[in-house]
């Protein structure tokens, strides 16, 4: 908390594993999380692969892909607003039997058509974020399984968890052409197979969430409120333009385009660019650890802020390096402080709404940040088609610190239960 000295940065259990004081519902949580991570970590490679493989064009791979993402947020916006009045634990498995059925349709079903309705529908995710039916379910149950204190370290593991798995899933996207090489199987049935591996992880998955215990479940159904937000809708709508914002900014400069980035500006070799985009990627994950140490130092707005806005000054910084070292050294300078807002900001989301109203909540904070997202990259590229010149990184960067300076100046007075009693 605030009055807490420097003993306890330096201590606590922000290390662990897993924080004291856990369940083991939030255990189950984390350990769906990660096999539902780790299945996107590979489908999001081989989808598609897949379909390429079926003769799909460009554009109809591109609009199967778009499918799944609209779908995505649409259906995780809806089930937010409806999930306050029935049963979390039902709700996930049944999610977790979706998951079954859209690797089974993808592993059957080859007509563009049905496949379009399948992704629209299905729990397939194509990006490295997590916009799925999933989660509303999963942040509303970790936040009812933990000490109001400790909720920001157990999203900490929640994200790393997550992007430890998803990295680990991208390596398991070389099976199929193993499975080829080594027992002769054809191309497509390889990759058919990985589909039904997708589906068998959210069988996995269903069986991880059937224990779960009624504690997760904020009250009993039949007290439930009529309105998915009350209280605190001004509150979430608030939020959900700012963190839109600051979407909007980082999908000026998402992994590929930075990548394209670094290739055209030092001409780098693939596996150079890689390399340096996965360091970046261990440097942001463990992040999310130590903020739970600041958050308790100095409170979760602050933390966002604080660690955001230099992080983000940094990558402004990044096109006007002199050589490539300098550059590598502020990108991940950067990414050692940009993602410490991402378990604190879920954690201040579930803080600042009443229970039932944390489904609705991580919904209309989430999809519109996702949408957003998708709107600038193809305004980066066509920036980095006029010029080599950083400029994706320079306009991401400043809209970025134009919301760390936003979020600061409206939500500042606006604090967790736990930090006013600090």
């Amino acid at each position: 908390m605030r009055g807490a000295g420097v003993s306890a940065v330096i201590g606590g259990d922000w290390w662990r594993p897993l924080p004291r004081g856990f369940s083991g519902d939030a255990l189950r949580v984390l350990v769906g999380r990660s096999v539902r991570a780790f299945a996107d970590g590979f489908v999001s490679i081989l989808l598609p692969v897949y379909l390429l493989r079926l003769g799909y064009s460009a554009f109809a791979i591109g609009s199967i892909i778009t499918s799944t993402l609209v779908g995505s947020a649409l259906f995780t916006l809806a089930l937010g607003m409806v999930a306050h009045r029935y049963s979390r634990r039902w709700m996930l498995r049944l999610a977790c039997l979706l998951m079954v059925a859209t690797g089974a349709g993808f592993a059957l079903i080859h007509g563009y058509w049905a496949l379009l309705i399948i992704a629209f529908i299905g729990t397939l995710n194509p990006s490295s974020g997590d916009v799925s039916v999933f989660l509303p379910l999963e942040y509303t149950v970790l936040a009812e399984t933990v000490e109001p204190q400790r909720r920001t370290a157990l999203f900490a593991r929640y994200s790393l968890f997550g992007t430890l798995m998803a990295a680990i899933g991208t390596l398991a996207a070389s099976l199929p052409d193993l499975v080829a090489a080594r027992f002769g199987v054809g191309q497509v049935a390889a990759l058919q197979g990985m589909f039904w591996v997708y589906g068998a992880l959210g069988a996995v998955a269903f069986l991880v969430y059937r224990p779960m215990s009624a504690t997760v479940e904020a009250r009993p159904v039949a007290e439930t409120p009529q309105r998915a937000l009350g209280e605190s809708r001004s509150i979430v709508y608030g939020l959900a333009a700012l963190f839109s914002l600051d979407a909007f900014g980082g999908g000026f400069f998402v992994q590929s385009l930075l990548a394209l980035w670094f290739f055209q500006a030092f001409h780098l070799s693939v596996l150079a660019a890689s390399s340096i985009l996965f360091w970046s990627s261990i440097l942001a994950a463990l992040s999310f650890l130590v903020a739970v140490p600041i958050s308790e130092r100095i409170g979760l707005i602050n933390t966002m802020v604080f660690t955001h806005l230099p992080s983000n000054v940094l990558l402004i910084l990044v096109p006007f390096a002199p050589n490539l070292p300098t550059a590598i050294g502020l990108l991940l300078a950067r990414s050692a402080l940009s993602q410490m807002d991402v378990p604190t900001r879920t954690s201040y989301v579930m803080a600042v709404v009443t229970p039932a109203e944390r489904p609705a909540a991580t919904s209309v904070t989430a999809v519109p940040r996702s949408l957003a997202a998708s709107v600038s990259p193809i305004l980066a590229g066509y920036l980095l088609a006029l010029s080599t010149f950083g400029w994706p990184l320079i306009i991401g960067g400043a809209l970025k610190g134009i919301y760390d300076v936003l979020l600061l100046i409206k939500f500042r007075g606006v604090r967790a239960a736990e930090e006013r009693r600090a």
